[in-house]
């Protein structure tokens, strides 16, 4: 996969997360897609990152509303945010691994 085409399927990620998530977070998301689709392929890492620690904020925001339709549906999108990005070696549990194990 090239780098170019890892920061189009974060921007897809982080768009279909936007979708369910309270307008509060909108515009950490869009500046999150902004930076995915702007930034220098070799800075996707910092911007999976603070995407998933996102989206686990806003998981936990749903469970504390009682909202469990909300959580459902940003627990699945994270679910695929944090697996598209451990198998393209993007997040910060990659980059602590030797290249031994």
């Amino acid at each position: 996969m090239t780098l170019h085409y890892l920061a189009g399927e974060l921007s897809l990620r982080l768009a279909v997360l936007r979708d369910g998530a309270p307008d509060a977070a909108l515009p950490a998301l869009d500046l999150l897609r902004h930076e995915a689709e702007t930034k220098p392929p070799s800075e996707l890492a910092s911007v999976v990152n603070r995407a998933i620690a996102l989206a686990n904020a806003l998981c936990w925001g749903f469970v504390a509303r009682g909202d469990l339709a909300g959580f459902d549906l940003e627990a699945s999108v994270a679910a695929d945010l944090y697996e598209f990005s451990t198998c393209a070696g993007l997040t910060s549990e990659n980059r602590r691994r030797s290249p031994a194990e």
